[in-house]
């Protein structure tokens, strides 16, 4: 199985916690009514996703953003916009 299928096929796992939330919409300008963890495993699901796994997290990133998800609890770390 490609590795980046692992965390596809574990979709409905990822979570985060309420400072996690807080963090994912500081980090990206989300409004307060959006959904954090819904926004993310909409772009992870995204086929131009680019996913891969480096030791204990998984790292997306897509439309200039970067969300780190860790490989074991499906828990979203951190999501922020990346420098070019």
């Amino acid at each position: 199985m490609e590795d980046k299928q692992v965390l596809i096929n574990n979709i409905d796992q990822i979570h985060t916690t309420a400072m996690g939330v807080d963090r994912i919409k500081r980090n990206l300008k989300l409004s307060s009514g959006d959904d954090a963890v819904q926004y993310c495993k909409n772009k992870i699901m995204d086929k131009d996703c680019m996913i891969y796994r480096k030791g204990k997290n998984w790292y997306c990133e897509i439309d200039g953003i970067k969300i780190t998800v860790n490989a074991y609890s499906y828990t979203i770390i951190t999501a922020h916009v990346v420098e070019k």
